[in-house]
């Protein structure tokens, strides 16, 4: 397939809609010593003896850090719309308190050079590199971090202003608290069940402290926030409550806050002896106003009770999975959407921030033929294609990822890129997967001029 198929009747198709690739700072840029920048959690975490396979880190990643430019016009190549990166927190803020204008000055260049190219730039403030110096003061765990992160966007928003198009405050608050501080699979390593959700309850205190001063520094910008989900789903009828369980704790718990104004009960209820300190007006602080949500889609979880009750996940036999063991499960996306839709009466538009594969991706005659990631992507946006004819507003598309990078606790045997990255040259080369894309842009991009 040399091309993505959208229907002639897509919204996909339509300008306005973006589509875009995504990336983080700490998976991409190496230079963790230079220009200013000082150790955050996932540099001391690197280097605790099989925290990370292989031993791997983030110290060159794909050397992002000096080959930027030749990513943006490689970004630009590719015909999307817009660029989604992350700001390194302690690029901007080395120490407590201490502004680094070489840092700023880092982002600058790629903002300016992407809008030099037509590009829209999604800024993302936290994609789970905080400052070791906050992490030394018990990180998320200690309240005052989420007036830290606040005094962070100010700093980056009073800078940038409007010309972020769109800022996210948080990506994936699931991930950095339940992973990081609840099951100890992600920096800091902690492990604790009262620690996952008093992470969780300060990372989205976080949130809401930030928004009204990303509003008032860049008004005309966008503010929202990145959300990861994976729709629930019953393995026989007897596991519905599993299934209802399942959505409630893997994202109803970040999301209910933020457009309900509440934790959902269904966790009140069951977890009671691990739900944080909520002290009176939190929840108006989270709930602030956003312009839209970002959901980052991989895969669904199907569930059923164990013998003791607790919710497990199966993968169904016979399942197409990605290298990685992730059931490849398309319509998870358009019922997610839906979902989505049905439960939050003052839903914002939506961004799809990320959605992507692992491949075993293996450079043949200068040639990535990711064939499997090529049906990923044409199965999920047929997927997305359904959920906006069922009526969600779905605003824009981001593929995960521009390119191959440090994937966190698994090192750099994972590949989720686009473009396939040689570690030891810094070579880039298109797959497959991103020659589709861009031919399927190209050509919307023609019908668009042609009328």
């Amino acid at each position: 397939m040399n091309k993505y198929q959208l229907p002639q009747d897509s919204k996909l198709r339509s300008p306005e809609f973006v589509f875009g690739v995504a990336t983080s700072s700490y998976q991409i840029e190496g230079g963790v010593m230079e220009g200013g920048r000082t150790p955050s959690i996932w540099d001391t975490f690197c280097k605790k003896p099989g925290a990370v396979d292989n031993g791997d880190s983030g110290d060159v990643a794909c050397d992002h850090y000096h080959l930027w430019k030749q990513d943006i016009e490689m970004i630009q190549g590719l015909g999307v719309d817009a660029y989604r990166l992350s700001i390194a927190w302690p690029r901007i803020l080395p120490r407590d308190g201490e502004v680094n204008p070489e840092g700023l000055a880092f982002y600058e260049q790629i903002i300016d050079e992407c809008h030099a190219r037509g590009l829209k730039v999604f800024v993302t403030l936290y994609h789970w590199d905080l400052p070791q110096y906050l992490e030394d003061k018990g990180g998320w765990l200690n309240r005052e971090t989420a007036y830290k992160f606040a005094e962070y966007a100010d700093v980056v928003s009073r800078h940038f202003g409007n010309k972020v198009d769109v800022y996210t405050t948080l990506n994936e608050p699931f991930v950095s608290a339940f992973l990081g501080y609840r099951w100890g699979e992600h920096a800091p390593g902690i492990k604790g069940e009262k620690e996952g959700f008093l992470a969780s309850h300060h990372l989205m205190l976080g949130h809401g402290l930030a928004m009204p001063v990303l509003r008032k520094n860049a008004p005309k910008s966008k503010h929202g926030v990145v959300f990861n989900a994976s729709p629930g789903y019953a393995l026989t009828p007897a596991d519905q409550g599993a299934a209802d369980y399942a959505d409630a704790e893997n994202y109803q718990w970040f999301i209910d806050p933020v457009l309900k104004g509440e934790y959902p009960q269904l966790v009140l209820d069951k977890r009671a002896d691990v739900v944080p300190m909520i002290l009176e007006g939190d929840l108006d602080i989270i709930s602030a106003p956003v312009d839209y949500i970002g959901i980052n889609y991989y895969s669904r979880n199907l569930v059923h009770f164990d013998e003791q009750g607790d919710v497990k996940k199966v993968i169904p036999e016979g399942a197409e999975c990605t290298y990685i063991g992730w059931e490849i499960y398309p319509q998870g996306l358009r019922d997610l959407m839906i979902r989505l839709n049905e439960r939050y009466d003052n839903l914002p538009p939506i961004y799809i921030t990320e959605n992507g594969a692992a491949g075993n991706d293996e450079i043949t005659q200068n040639k990535v033929n990711d064939e499997q990631r090529v049906r990923y992507f044409q199965s999920h946006l047929e997927a997305l294609d359904e959920a906006l004819k069922a009526g969600v507003r779905i605003d824009g598309y981001f593929a995960w990822s521009l390119m191959d990078n440090f994937e966190w606790a698994f090192g750099y045997c994972q590949r989720f890129g686009i473009v396939h990255v040689d570690y030891n040259t810094q070579q880039r080369t298109l797959k497959q997967s991103a020659i589709a894309y861009r031919n399927m842009l190209i050509e919307r991009a023609e019908e668009h001029n042609n009328g």
